[in-house]
């Protein structure tokens, strides 16, 4: 198991550090090794073998054409992504508003309880709520409230669309909290989901928010030519050519901070709340995954990063790799709980005066 944990560590952002920092998680990955680690390759190697060998082509098609304006590919696809699953029977979604999804456990009706805003992945162009809704009740399970959002599409809705949308869901969310019966606002997402996340947190003042989620995040939204990118570029879940076209339908405006965090300053960096940070081992976007992680650990902030070893992308939102999912929701259910109960409470805090 690839674990590292940062906390408080109050150095200057530069190059010695990035590379020593990656030095540390190293070892302190290797401290956490597990004797079942295999499984996650296993799986991942079963999923990959089941997928269509041309699906991830089809997809760049169907983006690019999108691009260019001919929908019907691309429609087809989402379509295809958007299948409600099964829901555990103490699990209820509540629909709050047309593109808003409350999943809460009846088990846990009489209680205040944290709620995670969560954004669905699909390179901004594909995915709704129920492509993510079985991660949503899964957490729900462990007693966290989650508000799933179905943002606006690129490519026929650019950027900042899915932003815009995504910031309403967190207004709507403070003013109907004491409604929900819930407490503690953690802001979560995979992929482009992820990116919506960091995004969003970044558009809200510093305290807004208790905790960030992320797995697999975009926070560099070009090719980023780093080791993972070269890598696995080709087979393992998230094609870089799928990706690029994912980049170029969502904007080209690809340095702004809100597109792509990576490029933040580091004020606007400090203002974000715990992160923690799931990432796939066999994943292009790895390395700028561990590398935003390090800038905000060298910030001071607190950043725990897992990578699973031998995992691919998808893992989140697309059946097939059970033990890195159940794990995703079991670390981020308890890093959730682990922060709200670790600080006093945000009733006098920047989100109740959020309208």
């Amino acid at each position: 198991m690839y674990f590292c944990t940062f906390n408080n560590i109050n150095m200057k952002p530069n190059i010695i550090l990035i590379i020593s920092t990656l030095v540390m998680s190293m070892f302190v990955q290797g401290l956490h090794a597990v004797a079942d680690d295999s499984i996650y390759l296993q799986e991942a190697n079963a999923f990959l073998e089941a997928m269509p060998a041309d699906l991830q082509q089809r997809q760049t098609r169907a983006v690019v054409l999108a691009t260019k304006g001919s929908h019907h590919l691309l429609d087809s696809v989402r379509t295809s992504r958007n299948t409600s699953p099964v829901l555990p029977r103490e699990v209820r979604r509540t629909d709050i508003a047309e593109n808003l999804t409350l999943f809460r456990s009846s088990l846990y009706d009489n209680v205040s309880i944290p709620l995670l805003i969560y954004f669905h992945g699909g390179g901004w162009t594909i995915g709704s709520i129920n492509s993510c809704s079985r991660f949503c009740a899964a957490i729900a399970e462990k007693g966290i409230a989650v508000l799933a959002v179905d943002y606006r599409l690129a490519p026929e809705n650019p950027y900042p669309a899915a932003l815009e949308d995504c910031i309403n869901a967190v207004r709507t969310a403070c003013r109907n909290i004491d409604e929900w019966k819930c407490q503690d606002i953690s802001l979560g997402g995979d992929s482009s989901g992820g990116n919506l996340a960091i995004a969003t947190a970044l558009s809200f003042p510093k305290d807004t928010f208790r905790s960030l989620v992320t797995f697999y995040p975009v926070t560099k939204a070009y090719p980023d030519d780093s080791s993972s990118w070269n890598a696995f570029g080709l087979g393992f879940g998230l094609d870089s050519d799928l990706m690029v076209s994912f980049n170029n339908a969502y904007t080209y405006d690809i340095h702004n901070p809100l597109v792509s965090p990576a490029e933040a300053t580091d004020k606007d960096l400090e203002t974000l709340p715990p992160l923690l940070m799931i990432s796939a081992d066999r994943d292009i976007l790895k390395d700028q995954g561990t590398e935003f992680a390090c800038r905000l650990s060298s910030l001071g902030k607190r950043v725990e990063h897992l990578i699973i070893p031998g995992s691919v992308h998808l893992f989140i939102t697309v059946p097939g790799q059970p033990a890195a999912f159940n794990l995703s929701v079991e670390r981020a259910s308890a890093f959730i709980k682990t922060i709200a109960e670790s600080l006093v409470s945000h009733k006098n805090g920047s989100w109740l005066k959020i309208k």
